[in-house]
C-alpha cells in the first residue's frame, strides 16, 4: 500500500500542478477575446483564428482542470443525498463511482480518442473557417484531458482504499453545504474584523 499511496502522491502532485497552471488560460482567453472585440470595432476587421484561439483556450481550461477538479473532490454529486449518509458509506459510494462509472467511462473515451487524435495529426487537419486554425492541437488536449482524469481516477481509487482500511486520514472530509457556508461567514467576519 506505501507504494500506491506513493504513486498516488505523484499523481496527485503532477495534477494539482497542471490545473493550477492551465487556470490562466482563462485570463489569456479573455484577454484574447477583448483584444479581438476592440480590434473589430476599432478597425474593422477580425480572423477566425483569434477566435478559434479563444475556444481552444477555454476548451484546454475545461479539459486539462478536470483532474484537478476531482483530486480536489470538487466534482458535481447531490450533496443532499450524499450527506444523508454516514462517511464511511460516502466512502463507498465514490469507490463505486470512480471504478464503475468514471474509469470505463474513462478508459472508453481514451480508447476512442486515440486514433480520432492519431487521424487528425497524420493528416494535418485544419478549421473549415477561412483563417483558421489547425485542429489536432484541440483533439489532443482532449486525449491528454482523459488521460490526466484517468490517472487521477486511480488515485482517488487507490486513496478510497487507504483511507477505508485505515492506512491513512480522510484528505477530504465531507461537510455540508450548510456547514462550508458557516465556514465561509466565519472566515469573512474574521476577515473584517483584521
Amino acid at each position: 500500500m506505501t507504494v500506491l499511496l506513493a504513486i498516488s502522491s505523484l499523481i496527485d502532485r503532477i495534477n494539482e500542478f497542471i490545473g493550477k497552471w492551465i487556470s490562466w488560460a482563462i485570463l489569456i482567453s479573455i484577454l484574447v477575446s477583448a483584444g479581438n472585440a476592440i480590434i473589430r470595432k476599432t478597425f474593422n476587421m477580425s480572423s477566425n483564428a483569434w477566435l478559434e484561439l479563444q475556444w481552444y483556450l477555454f476548451g484546454a481550461a475545461f479539459l486539462l482542470a478536470a483532474a484537478y477538479t476531482l483530486k480536489q473532490n470538487e466534482h458535481i454529486r447531490i450533496d443532499i443525498v450524499y450527506g444523508m449518509f454516514s462517511r464511511r458509506v460516502q466512502h463507498w459510494i465514490d469507490l463505486f463511482g470512480h471504478a464503475l462509472f468514471l474509469m470505463p467511462f474513462v478508459l472508453l473515451m481514451i480508447f476512442y480518442f486515440i486514433p480520432y487524435v492519431s487521424l487528425s495529426f497524420r493528416s494535418g487537419e485544419m478549421s473549415t473557417n477561412s483563417g483558421g486554425l489547425i485542429i489536432w492541437p484541440a483533439k489532443t488536449l482532449l486525449l491528454i484531458g482523459f488521460l490526466q482524469l484517468g490517472f487521477q481516477g486511480v488515485s482517488e481509487i487507490i486513496k478510497k482504499i487507504a483511507v477505508m482500511s485505515g492506512k491513512m486520514d480522510d484528505p477530504t472530509p465531507f461537510i455540508s453545504s450548510h456547514e462550508q457556508a458557516k465556514l465561509e461567514a466565519d472566515a469573512l467576519v474574521e476577515e473584517a474584523r483584521s
